[in-house]
């Protein structure tokens, strides 16, 4: 019998209840809040990260002597994989946040092209007005996703619908989809770029101040990715001369502190890390990770395996 750490908030429900339709699996609860925990709990072989505050569990894993696996909710492992030992399987819910992130995503590009934010100072104003509004279609735009994984996908495939042009980066090339190498090249040719890459040695600063120099005048630059990935100075800079425009769901510092100069920034709109929560995603998250969790059961390798050395 396979004793599995599952989460005792409203969130994590319905992770209890499809785990424990398995036969050879003992679930326990714990709270992500708490500590320390209770014996029972210490004899755990899998822990399955909370849904929300993912970082909270983190203390958990020193205390867990017998952990064989431990599953995240996230797309990315890159918050959890300093804390794991290298001989735990760490795998994500990679897959189960396309739809809510890349639905964001087209959210957020219309909201600037066609110019929301100026229009809803007018409304909040009494104001019938469009003075400041510059509003622009998508139709033949040019969009470079970097994170060719099922966010990029599917952010790709939002947009081709609304007639823009789509180039995948991915870190390797494969068919239809550029390699990493090809970004520099690529950057001048797009009005819109997507960050929707894990965070790695390779991508960390990748967006600094000169891909940001590189970028047309007047393109739009969207953070769904990690928020070190992008220079904040450097964007912080192009967006005060209003030669760029932002939209981030993530920042980095994160939290971003009050006063922080991003939020006064013009031509950027910010989220605080929340593109994926609607209705939902848990379900999706936690159908992925139990179909992780049972292909390690039965000694298969997960596919959304972090390899770590």
């Amino acid at each position: 019998m396979t004793k599995v750490l599952v989460s005792s908030e409203p969130d994590d429900q319905i992770g209890v209840d499809l785990l424990s339709c398995f036969e050879d699996v003992e679930v326990l609860l714990y709270d992500p809040s708490e500590p320390v925990l209770t014996a029972a709990q210490r004899q755990a072989e899998i822990l399955v990260v909370s849904a929300r505050g993912s970082h909270r569990p983190i203390p958990l894993v020193a205390q867990l002597p017998d952990l064989k696996m431990t599953q995240l909710l996230s797309a990315g492992t890159d918050e959890w994989a300093p804390h794991v030992p290298t001989d735990v399987v760490l795998a994500s819910a990679r897959g189960g946040h396309a739809h809510s992130v890349s639905e964001w995503v087209l959210s957020a590009v219309l909201c600037l092209y066609r110019g929301w934010p100026a229009l809803l100072d007018y409304q909040r104003a009494g104001t019938w007005a469009h003075r400041k509004v510059a509003p622009d279609t998508v139709a033949g735009k040019r969009a470079l996703i970097i994170g060719a994984g099922h966010i990029g996908a599917a952010s790709a495939e939002r947009l081709r619908k609304l007639d823009a042009t789509t180039t995948l980066v991915a870190s390797t090339a494969r068919e239809g989809v550029h390699g990493a190498d090809d970004i520099p090249s690529l950057i001048a040719d797009h009005d819109i770029v997507v960050i929707a890459a894990p965070l790695t040695p390779d991508t960390r600063g990748l967006v600094d101040q000169k891909f940001l120099a590189t970028m047309p005048d007047g393109a739009l630059l969207i953070n769904v990715g990690r928020g070190e990935i992008v220079d904040t100075d450097a964007l912080i800079s192009e967006l005060r001369n209003e030669r760029l425009r932002a939209a981030l769901d993530v920042t980095s510092p994160e939290p971003l502190p009050p006063g922080h100069p991003l939020f006064s920034c013009p031509g950027v709109i910010i989220s605080p890390h929340m593109s994926k929560n609607v209705p939902g995603t848990a379900k999706r998250c936690y159908e992925v990770a139990v179909q992780q969790i049972k292909t390690f059961l039965d000694g298969g390798v997960p596919s959304n395996i972090e390899l770590r050395r």
